[in-house]
């Protein structure tokens, strides 16, 4: 074989690679406009204040921002001024567990959370923010410092589609534990899950505290309801239980419909409960107007609360 021959036969598989991510790109592209990128700006605020000048105090002015050396040098009252600390961290934390390979349709959980985690990570280096990664399972799987640039987005993103973890099962507590340790200053926090495990409420709630943190639920239809094929063998896929389930029988998809309904109440009220705020997405559905929702939610939030 010719060493050319050779070295096609050995990027064949990260030029597929490099397809889907190009592909991912031009779709979220589209979606990265001046209006998501402006939606993102105004719902995500900095880190704290920065120092911007000293003038004179004015009728109204804060008392405690007046700054007492230049006030007693100049023998009348300055106050300082500050700004907005516009650059952020966005951390995505994205669950790899084995649920996330399921889909009914031409899209898997995944790749749907590979989109949308695309679209925060365009819009935020659209924005100068750093971006950074976890894909957990039971336990931590990798970690990618944040850092700007397209280049590493890029990155960010084939690591979220194509990554293998070693584990299959899921743990939102280890993830958080290891985010809260990994991420010293204030962080926007966006976790990407189906949330099929139990969430742990005062993780939840401290995590929100230190952190924005937003939980972007995903889903397939066919886990909130089952379709009427026939007898069906089932395996979870992360503990590989496997069970047979007759879907013509009414009532059996009736009960399942209804444990899926109350699980997801008991979710909305433990993220409610723990201040999260968050979006459900379904794969094979357009994501756009879910985020979209959600940014103007947020915004009239942030105007009048």
């Amino acid at each position: 074989m010719k060493r050319s021959e050779v070295l096609n036969h050995a990027t064949m598989i990260p030029r597929e690679i490099l397809k889907k991510i190009r592909q991912i790109e031009i779709r979220t592209r589209r979606l990265v406009t001046e209006r998501t990128a402006g939606q993102y700006h105004s719902v995500f605020k900095g880190q704290g204040m920065n120092f911007d000048e000293v003038r004179e105090y004015q009728p109204g002015d804060d008392v405690r921002a007046i700054d007492w050396n230049v006030t007693a040098r100049m023998n009348h009252p300055f106050v300082k001024k500050f700004v907005e600390e516009r650059e952020l961290t966005v951390m995505l934390v994205v669950d790899a567990s084995g649920s996330g390979r399921f889909g009914s349709g031409a899209q898997s959980k995944r790749e749907l959370a590979a989109e949308v985690a695309s679209v925060l990570a365009f819009s935020a280096i659209r924005n100068n923010d750093k971006v950074g990664l976890i894909l957990f399972t039971d336990t931590v799987e990798k970690f990618i410092p944040p850092k700007k640039g397209r280049r590493h987005v890029l990155r960010v993103i084939r690591e979220i589609l194509f990554f293998e973890p070693k584990h299959r099962g899921t743990d939102l507590g280890i993830a958080l534990d290891f985010l809260n340790r990994v991420t010293t200053h204030r962080a926007v926090v966006v976790l990407l899950s189906d949330f099929l495990c139990p969430a742990p409420a005062a993780l939840l709630r401290q995590t929100n505290r230190r952190h924005d943190l937003v939980g972007v639920r995903i889903t397939d239809r066919f886990e909130r309801e089952l379709p009427e094929i026939g007898r069906l063998v089932l395996e979870d896929a992360e503990t590989g239980e496997v069970v047979e389930v007759n879907t013509r029988d009414s009532g059996k998809r009736a009960a399942f419909a209804a444990h899926r309904t109350a699980a997801e109440a008991d979710l909305e009220r433990t993220l409610r409960s723990a201040g999260v705020d968050s979006i459900q997405l379904h794969t094979g559905e357009p994501y756009a107007a879910g985020l979209n929702r959600f940014f103007e939610t947020r915004e009239k939030r942030r105007l009048h609360g």
